[in-house]
């Protein structure tokens, strides 16, 4: 049957087109349940003995996925209306509800209504289309009630009103969702259902959780009309609210209609904003600007301040305070101040589950069985959240996820709902899996579909791949391997051949892989890169390509590799093993003996390595001067072309930044940290990187040739002039200058930054590090070529071919692809054609690499604690940041950051400190001490609990 559905559509020009779209509706779609009598049960995903089939509304579907991801709730039916509708609405709801319909131990089916011609309904006059949405979910109910013949109760499931109201009248049993999840006589599943509003609630109880001496009351948020015109006319300016992880009443929302960030004080001005949400923030009075280092660090007690806004500044006695300061000649100099706002609205929320524990309390007498309990997230940057539990007693002692559902303007806290229990508090695995999940890292198994696209194992390259023409035979080069110890290998070969009395060098780079190079004389060189060949293996549109998409990045913490691809991929078919042939992209050069590069050229290959070496392994060998082996020699060769290519970046303005890496030494057994230090960079790393980052360099300037509208790139903005003001303050302190008119001109005064500490020269470059904006993906048609630069490595161009085990973007797949394609070898997918779909997959690789770098700190933070619990620790640190009541430390020896406290709360008098700005010192106000920025101090360590279930690493002064 073929129906007819017409509207109109403004084109550009502004003429107004009746476009008509052709609809097809059938009878042959079923119904989903095996013991239907009309339908072709063959794919029926419904239960054999249900007694009820649920049909959910949008509204359930968006409000209680937490519900519906329960395994309590089954024999659901989705409509397709209400996916397109809870896809339209919000994405991360849609992928969890698609994901629960596709996995077969659910019984969820999602039946197409709106191409079933008994239950396809056309739009009423004047009917709006939330309801006629409605309509046609009430429809597609009473036509399961009828199609099924009573042979099972089919019950509509919607909180909505008015939507049951008509429900019942037309004959349709429908009932709320709290109605129905009582009468599975399962308490647990209430503690999942949204909470409603605090207007709908007694405020009374749920004051009285927390006694507060004074009310507060919120501002109330703008409508999103007053928003858009606010914005329009500049008096409002959008972005997006970062709260200070050290500090959850500080917070920063970058603008770009000022060209600044704005900075949020207190809770009051947040205006019940979390962090992530995007916000509109109208700008306070310039004289209640404050800088930035007047700013105190929160302590843990803060947290629990009857008001919770205590250090806003339109409370004068917790308003940050700004001190004149005077300069040497007796000038006073006033502090410059930073534009400070408030949150007047919220454009776009950022809430989703968090991680934690629920604050120590008394179990309540004669409450029913209802608690109302206070959750603590484990991230200080977000707030407590007020829940209602009938399992108070057994949640007490465990870590548990908790949902926001409201933040209304006459309550304290937010309200939300219990989720999940995720293990006992304090236990290594459950505060790792806290890592993952507050990271939004995937860490399950990988589906059996996804394991489906696998080879069979035992594999091994075949007689077609070595026939293939497109595919080049270099297992004859002497290959080896160079990397990190646990993971996948990186290979590069370079060997000498004569030719044309000239020298050339070819290295080889393999995905995460390092070629063993052997030089055989001294007439030319050949070196060659290569990669793993893992597109042969993972293909456009199939399963593994999309859990690879969206996992989009290898997680690394410190006991475990969280994969975005399976291991036979990472651990075997794509990992080059020693004497064993595997299939690689590799990029060949004609180099000369000062490491020019006089051409590239890039092919399919079969290599066979003869080595794998740790980087340590492959230091120890170049270290020593008795060892003349192939393998050795060929390290050296190596090593002497990568410091010249080295040089070369350094003159062209590559900056050589450093950042606190911290290595651990794990216990095999308990998996507990044996010891701690910082990582140290050898040699043999830098080798490895300087080919790598040549590689890359050549894939991006050959997809962008042939793809320049298509291709992935990596691009690492310009830092700001205000960004580098906290490093040139520095330096100006302790008498550097430091010239920031191009990456040149840092790079070179990064290399004079030097002082009778060793330590020095690092840790003004950790510094630096620090003032640079990170790193991104993005398709080269959403850019113009001047944006493309790398302002890191001083380069036009680069992308991510190496490490695509690792890395989805080109990193692997896409760029692997585009290489591919820019060669002939295969044709261009689909999806390189459709911009819209580039660009967002390049969000969700910078969003994927961010969560990966965050998961992975996370986890060093965790496993510090486990480390210095039973070892109080005195150790040196060097002041790196300024606050008015204390200062920031960084610890070389560990790699440790954390905050030192001068001032106690409510400290008053001769106790007080200030921050002298120009001098860059904090000073008592009596003179009698003061604390310079990258001055040695000693302190204490020792792991303390402020708050229950909160451990810290506490920092003091000796």
């Amino acid at each position: 049957m073929l129906h007819n559905k017409s509207f109109v559509k403004k084109t550009k020009a502004g003429k107004v087109m009746k476009q008509v779209r052709e609809h097809y509706l059938r009878d042959d779609i079923y119904c989903g349940a095996p013991f239907c009598t009309a339908c072709d049960t063959s794919a029926a995903r419904l239960g054999p003995s249900a007694s009820t089939i649920l049909v959910v509304d949008t509204n359930v579907v968006l409000n209680q996925i937490d519900l519906l991801e329960n395994p309590a709730i089954d024999d659901v039916v989705v409509l397709s209306i209400v996916l397109e509708e809870v896809k339209n609405k919000n994405m991360s709801v849609y992928n969890r509800v698609r994901a629960i319909c596709s996995n077969s131990m659910r019984k969820f089916f999602v039946f197409s209504n709106e191409y079933h011609r008994d239950t396809y309904i056309k739009e009423m006059s004047g009917e709006t289309k939330n309801d006629r949405n409605d309509r046609a979910i009430r429809v597609a109910a009473q036509w399961y009630q009828k199609h099924l013949g009573g042979a099972v109760k089919v019950l509509l499931i919607t909180n909505d009103k008015e939507n049951k109201r008509k429900a019942t009248e037309e004959g349709i049993h429908a009932e709320t969702v709290e109605s129905y999840v009582k009468s599975l006589d399962r308490p647990d599943l209430l503690d999942l259902l949204v909470q409603p509003s605090s207007e709908d609630v007694n405020m009374e109880e749920v004051e009285d959780l927390r006694p507060s001496k004074r009310k507060i009351i919120y501002t109330e948020h703008k409508p999103m009309s007053e928003i858009t015109s606010g914005l329009h006319r500049g008096i409002y300016h959008q972005g997006k609210l970062r709260v200070n992880r050290y500090n959850p009443f500080e917070a920063y929302v970058g603008s770009e209609s000022i060209g600044d960030e704005i900075i949020i004080y207190g809770r009051s001005n947040m205006n019940r904003a979390f962090d992530g949400d995007i916000v509109a923030v109208e700008l306070l009075p310039q004289d209640q600007w404050q800088e930035e280092k007047s700013l105190a660090i929160a302590c843990e007690e803060d947290e629990d301040e009857d008001d919770g806004v205590h250090l806003a500044p339109n409370s004068a006695d917790d308003a940050p305070r700004t001190v004149p300061q005077q300069s040497s000649t007796g000038e006073v100099n006033t502090t410059p101040s930073r534009p400070s706002g408030r949150v007047v609205g919220i454009i776009k929320r950022n809430w989703h589950s968090y991680c934690g524990s629920l604050d120590p309390m008394p179990m309540p007498a004669g409450s029913g069985g209802v608690a109302h309990a206070l959750f603590v997230s484990k991230d200080r940057r977000i707030p407590k959240i007020r829940i209602q539990t009938r399992q108070l007693e057994n949640l007490l002692d465990k870590r548990i996820i908790v949902a926001v559902d409201s933040w209304d303007r006459q309550s304290r806290y937010p309200s939300g709902h219990y989720v999940r229990t995720i293990g006992e508090i304090g236990d290594r695995d459950t505060e790792s899996e806290v890592v993952l999940i507050e990271n939004d890292i995937n860490s399950r198994p990988f589906s059996s579909q996804v394991l489906a696209c696998l080879p069979p194992l035992p594999w091994s390259v075949s007689a077609e791949d070595l026939s293939n023409p497109i595919r080049q035979d270099l297992r004859g080069l002497c290959v080896f391997s160079v990397d990190p110890p646990g993971h996948c290998s990186y290979s590069a070969s370079c060997m000498q051949v004569a030719r044309i009395l000239m020298m050339h060098s070819t290295v080889h780079l393999f995905q995460m892989e390092i070629l063993k190079l052997e030089f055989v004389s001294f007439v030319s060189r050949i070196c060659t890169d290569d990669i793993a060949d893992v597109t042969n293996f993972v293909h456009p549109g199939t399963p593994l390509d999309e859990e690879a998409s969206q996992r989009g990045t290898s997680v690394y913490l410190v006991e475990r590799r969280i994969d975005m691809l399976p291991k036979p991929l990472t651990e075997d078919i794509c990992s080059l093993r020693s004497d064993v042939e595997r299939l690689a992209f590799s990029v060949i050069w004609e180099m000369t003996p000062e490491a020019d590069i006089v051409s590239s050229r890039f092919t399919k290959s079969v290599i066979k390595s003869s080595a794998a070496l740790s980087y340590v392994e492959a230091q120890a060998r170049m270290d020593d001067s008795r060892l003349m082996d192939p393998i050795t020699t060929n390290l050296r060769n190596m090593n002497s072309l990568a410091k010249k290519m080295r040089l070369r970046r350094i003159e062209r303005g590559a900056l050589t930044l450093a950042s606190a890496e911290v290595k651990f030494q794990i216990d095999t057994e308990t998996h507990d940290p044996l010891d701690i230090g910082m990582y140290q960079i050898r040699e043999a790393n830098q080798m490895v990187e300087e080919f790598m980052l040549a590689a890359n360099v050549s894939v991006a300037e050959q997809i962008l040739k042939s793809f320049p509208l298509c291709s992935l790139l990596r691009r690492h903005p310009t830092p700001t002039r205000e960004m580098l003001e906290p490093l040139l303050r520095t330096a100006a302190a302790v008498g550097l200058h430091l010239d920031v008119s191009s990456s040149k001109a840092l790079a070179d005064s990064l290399d004079h930054s030097v002082g009778d500490d060793p330590y020095f020269n690092k840790l003004i470059r950790i510094l630096a590090t620090r003032c640079m904006s990170q790193a991104v993906y993005f398709s080269s048609g959403d850019l113009t070529p001047p944006e493309y630069h790398h302002y890191g490595l001083a380069a036009p161009l680069y992308t991510h071919f190496t490490s695509p085990i690792r890395r989805y973007a080109g990193k692997y797949v896409i760029v692997h692809r585009l290489l591919a394609a820019s060669l002939g070898i295969s044709k261009l997918p689909p999806v390189f054609q459709d911009r819209l779909q580039l660009t967002s997959i390049s969000d969700n690789l910078n969003y994927r690499h961010r969560n990966a770098q965050m998961a992975g700190r996370a986890s060093v933070e965790l496993h510090t604690l486990i480390y210095f619990r039973n070892r109080p620790t005195d150790t040196e640190a060097r002041v790196v940041k300024m606050r008015s009541n204390g200062f920031f430390v960084f610890v070389p020896k560990y790699g440790i950051e954390g905050p030192i406290y001068l001032t106690q709360k409510g400290e008053k008098g001769s106790g007080e400190w200030y921050v002298d700005e120009q001098q860059q010192k904090i000073k008592k106000m009596d003179g009698s001490i003061s604390y310079s920025i990258l001055q040695t101090v000693q302190i204490h360590m020792e792991v303390v609990e402020p708050q229950p279930n909160r451990p810290k690493l506490q920092l003091t002064l000796l």
